[in-house]
């Protein structure tokens, strides 16, 4: 598959993913819960969506699979990628507020999204 094809739904895929991760996330903290406990209520939602959508038609090929190996990959490909967004967004909300933070995740989870497209590409879903 051609790297533009896959760019292109990785990138559709992953708003999906992320409508649904700040959804989520927003809705949570703003009924009070800690926004740590949020954003992770809200990566979690997103990341089975993506997880399965990604593999079965963003790197879907003969060189690629979705099982328990890949899904071990994914897992630890998420804690990573988890543990840097929840730093960054407690660190916000403690230093700016919370309504800076709803505002910076979008671009944190866009870094991060670049990193997590090279790692799946290359990595996750291989055989």
């Amino acid at each position: 598959m051609s790297l533009s094809r896959q760019g292109r739904n990785y990138l559709i895929f992953g708003a999906l993913q992320y409508c649904v991760d700040w959804s989520v996330m927003v809705g949570l903290s703003h009924l009070g819960m800690p926004v740590e406990a949020a954003n992770l209520a809200g990566r979690i939602s997103g990341a089975m969506l993506g997880f399965w959508l990604n593999g079965r038609f963003t790197f879907a090929s003969e060189n690629t699979a979705v099982g328990k190996r890949q899904f071990g990959r994914f897992v630890m490909l998420w804690l990573g990628t988890t543990l840097v967004s929840t730093c960054a967004i407690s660190l916000i909300d403690t230093y700016a507020g919370l309504k800076w933070t709803w505002a910076a995740k979008p671009v944190i989870e866009v870094i991060l999204a670049g990193v997590g497209f090279l790692v799946s590409r290359h990595w996750v879903y291989r055989r």
